[in-house]
């Protein structure tokens, strides 16, 4: 990187944190360049030192371009800040470790409301992912409680007014139901806090369950567990970069080459191991060893105990293991003991003599 950059999206894309929260920390001074409290505007290259609250950040964390993205499952009942006044559960106390970076939410979804929720480390793809200007579908499954009319879905498309502007959804797919509860699948292009809840709402109508099936090109797998995270595959953080036109440096590109010579050794390696590739799921992944690495969602299985021979040969007879409970045990001691004592008062045989 030759060119110089506005310091607070020089940050971002390292992964301390959103744009407008490294302007609140420039606004504060907490950022210097070369020993000078930063203002807002302020460019940085590689040459210059910028610390933040004193602390040193390394010129290969600002401009060395580590990219990952991982999906969630967004329960309900939990918030998606990375702390709460309420001591409510946030959705960051089931994310992996970021190594060395901070995960930086792309989008949210309110306290009730379910679905697919993207994370990266990267600043710059989550500010462009979000913008309004990038116009990246968003995908949702609501059920609606009360009839629908269908003038009231042409006014939902056309556009209706809402309290911060006229809102209105992309396209209005019927998907069934059954009694007093109907489901939709709506689309639009921005993430305005409640908008899907809120249209519905200025209808008349109350939303009383709402899944975020879709961003962008990324989809919500169905067998995806509530509470459980999943990496991205290579060709679905390209499909991501290229949603958000955004264009790769070069550390960028050898980073994009290595995750997928990993993908690829993965396969290789699950094909050598048992004649075919591992389908991939979203529940189980390869664990890593780092502590702090992500390790496999798959629940672990409690390791066998091997008994030891005496009590194997005990439970084959139909007795308990030696230590276990009952007068089985007792009895399977007993016999032992008695069966060693008469071996050892039994008279020798003579060995036998040759010629």
């Amino acid at each position: 990187m030759n060119t110089r950059e506005r310091l607070h999206k020089v940050l971002a894309r390292a992964g301390l944190g959103s744009r407008r929260l490294m302007e609140a920390w420039i606004g504060a001074g907490r950022v210097s360049i070369n020993g000078r409290v930063a203002g807002l505007g302020d460019l940085v290259g590689p040459g210059d030192e910028v610390r933040v609250d004193g602390r040193l950040v390394p010129s290969e964390r600002l401009y060395r371009r580590v990219l990952r993205v991982i999906g969630y499952h967004k329960p309900a009942g939990k918030v998606c800040s990375r702390s709460d006044e309420q001591g409510r559960p946030t959705v960051y106390e089931d994310l992996p470790g970021a190594r060395g970076g901070r995960w930086l939410s792309i989008g949210r979804l309110d306290f009730n409301t379910t679905g697919l929720l993207l994370f990266t480390t990267d600043g710059e793809l989550a500010h462009r992912l979000m913008h309004p200007s990038a116009g990246v579908e968003r995908e949702y499954a609501v059920r609606v409680l009360g009839e629908v009319k269908p003038e009231v879905l042409e006014r939902l498309r056309a556009g209706v007014p809402l309290e911060d502007g006229v809102a209105r959804f992309e396209t209005i797919t019927d998907a069934g139901g059954e009694g007093a509860n109907h489901w939709y699948h709506v689309t639009l292009r921005e993430g305005r806090n409640r908008e899907v809840r809120r249209l519905w709402e200025s209808q008349g109508l109350k939303v009383s369950r709402l899944t975020r099936v879709r961003y962008g090109p990324i989809v919500l797998p169905r067998d995806q567990r509530a509470g459980r995270w999943w990496e991205l595959e290579p060709a679905e953080v390209d499909a991501l970069i290229a949603a958000a036109s955004i264009e790769l440096d070069e550390e960028a590109k050898r980073s994009k080459v290595k995750r997928e010579a990993a993908a690829a050794k993965r396969v290789r390696a699950g094909a050598r191991g048992k004649g075919r590739a591992p389908r991939r799921t979203a529940v189980s992944r390869v664990a890593r060893t780092s502590e702090d690495e992500w390790t496999s969602t798959r629940p672990r299985t409690a390791a066998k105990v091997r008994r030891p021979a005496e009590g194997r040969r005990a439970a084959g007879k139909g007795h308990s293991a030696p230590g276990g409970r009952g007068p089985a045990a007792g009895a399977s001691r007993a016999t032992g003991e008695g069966r060693a004592a008469a071996a050892r008062a039994a008279p020798r045989k003579p060995p036998r003599r040759r010629g």
